[in-house]
């Protein structure tokens, strides 16, 4: 199984829509997909229809009870849950001082090994013992940045964190992935401009634009390509999609 975290240190960049978007065209091409919501403010979970009040097995009985948790299908073909509840906002306290609470999400992610053949994780936009799980279980981490200079900014503090953790010994495969990008507006293209020239080959060379589309598949509670499947965001998840499969084959050749 591989573990893809999306993830970044600010938010309303475009990380729940990256997370769905993505795990819905793993999906539907066959994979077996489990999603795994680690935000407190649970917009992964509201996003599938779910109370993250009213919840059971969710990603907060992690740390409680690791290995008896069961996801729940989504109703959507090859894709279940691990949703978030509003326990998750008080982990950080109640955790204070235990051991190995760093590797919670990937000990219980090994024993799904079998289940399922990728896991896409949705991370807090705040570093914390909830993003350092993340971080630590993934193969990949996709870094959704908003073409926007104030998104820039937080992106320096995402990439200082994945620079601390390969200096501890913890390299994390990461891409910075152009979103909510209106080639109408100059700021959207100088900010993509500043972004490649800035980071090179880290930037994905192509771009996820603005699509009102997903913002109706949200409010209807079902996954972009359900009934959008020819809008040009989710046509957009499709090629990234693609590229991240391609150079997942040839990194494992």
């Amino acid at each position: 199984m591989q573990i893809w975290s999306v993830a970044n240190q600010k938010g309303g960049v475009g990380k729940t829509t990256s997370a769905i978007a993505i795990a819905d065209v793993l999906a539907g091409l066959g994979h077996r997909v489990l999603l795994l919501d680690l935000d407190p403010q649970g917009s992964m979970t509201s996003y599938l229809q779910l109370d993250p009040d009213r919840v059971e097995n969710t990603a907060y009985d992690l740390f409680d009870q690791q290995t008896r948790l069961s996801p729940q299908p989504t109703g959507f073909d090859n894709l279940d849950i691990v949703g978030a509840s509003i326990g998750l906002a008080n982990l950080e306290k109640r955790s204070t001082g235990l051991k190995g609470q760093g590797l919670v999400v990937k000990t219980w992610l090994s024993k799904q090994a079998d289940n399922y053949d990728y896991a896409i994780i949705d991370s807090p936009p705040a570093l914390g013992l909830l993003m350092i799980n993340a971080l630590v279980a993934s193969d990949r981490l996709i870094i959704p940045v908003q073409t926007d200079f104030l998104a820039l900014k937080g992106l320096e503090r995402m990439l200082k964190v994945l620079k601390m953790m390969e200096q501890s010994g913890t390299a994390i495969d990461y891409l910075l992935v152009p979103t909510l990008f209106d080639k109408r507006t100059n700021a959207s293209r100088r900010s993509l401009n500043h972004l490649r020239s800035e980071y090179g080959s880290r930037v994905w060379d192509h771009v996820i634009p603005v699509d009102t589309k997903f913002r109706e598949a949200s409010r209807m509670g079902v996954l972009p390509s359900f009934l959008f499947a020819r809008s040009h965001g989710v046509q957009a998840y499709q090629l990234l999609v693609k590229q991240l499969l391609a150079a997942g084959e040839v990194s494992h050749a």
